[in-house]
């Protein structure tokens, strides 16, 4: 049976050596998990004070637990951190996909629940950890003190980011920076000093990793009407994969309490907002 995940046993290898040389940079004192879960061990990366409010953090597609290290140092001074590697992504949980229109991921964070010990928490999401989030939110909504989301899918139209980048994939490692570019925005003329772990690692999974070519399941008016916790959305208005303006229309439509930051030179990545979801955090986690 072929990977889900990866391209090939080399290109596994090759991701997960990276990944274990960035986590050696956790900026904070961390203790490495496996949990056990119906899909497999799922790897979880613990920071800040176990008595402090916990706060599960679930990143994007196409990435890992390495995603947060800009953001644990702010936020493990105050809160208990469990970084969750996503299953059928190239970090060190299963290599999985169950679909996304069944309740499978719901389940899978029932166990990492349970195997935190954790009743309640709040979740912060990336991308596709945005939608996992609101999707446990809407079905568990007694386990969620709060949602603290960026470039969430699962609210605004998902684009179809394929037709604008066909031609570029005609031109070589010019068409891969152009893409790059979309999606990231403009690369630093500088790049911070301690990233070159991260860079390498994120240059590897855009090379070894299958990437999830599905449409991520939109939550209705009526779920989003559900969602009564506090909410903190942070998006782009140049985001290439997902409608950020009809994010924030119909969160303002369904979601009046929800606190929306609207970036409008954002891209689908958004640095520097570890600030902004510390405030969001210490009111409300």
């Amino acid at each position: 049976m072929s990977d889900p995940v990866y391209r090939s046993v080399e290109a596994a290898a090759s991701v997960e050596a990276l990944y274990r040389r960035a986590l050696d940079n956790w900026p904070v004192a961390k203790r490495e998990l496996f949990l056990p879960t119906r899909h497999g061990p799922a790897f979880a990366i613990a920071s800040g004070p176990e008595e402090a409010p916990p706060v599960i953090l679930l990143h994007g597609s196409m990435a890992n637990s390495s995603a947060w290290m800009p953001d644990v140092a702010l936020w493990s001074g105050k809160f208990r951190l469990y970084a969750i590697d996503l299953i059928g992504e190239p970090g060190f949980s299963a290599r999985v996909r169950p679909p996304l229109d069944s309740d499978d991921h719901a389940l899978w964070l029932d166990d990492i629940f349970e195997g935190l010990r954790l009743s309640r928490a709040t979740l912060a999401g990336t991308s596709l950890g945005g939608w996992l989030a609101l999707d446990y939110a809407r079905r568990r909504p007694q386990a969620v003190r709060a949602l603290a989301l960026t470039c969430p899918a699962g609210i605004g139209r998902q684009k179809n980011l394929l037709l604008k980048v066909l031609p570029l994939l005609l031109l070589g490692s010019y068409g891969k920076r152009r893409i790059w570019e979309m999606v990231f925005g403009p690369a630093p003329a500088a790049p911070p000093a301690g990233t070159d772990p991260l860079t390498a690692l994120m240059e590897a999974i855009g090379s070894s990793v299958k990437p999830r070519v599905l449409r991520i399941p939109q939550l209705t008016d009526a779920e989003l009407r559900s969602l009564a916790m506090p909410l903190l959305a942070i998006v782009g208005g140049r985001d290439v994969l997902l409608d950020s303006r009809d994010t924030l229309r119909r969160l303002q439509r369904n979601v009046p309490h929800a606190e929306i930051c609207f970036i409008e030179e954002g891209y689908h990545f958004l640095p520097g907002l570890a600030p902004r979801i510390m405030e969001f955090l210490e009111r409300n986690a």
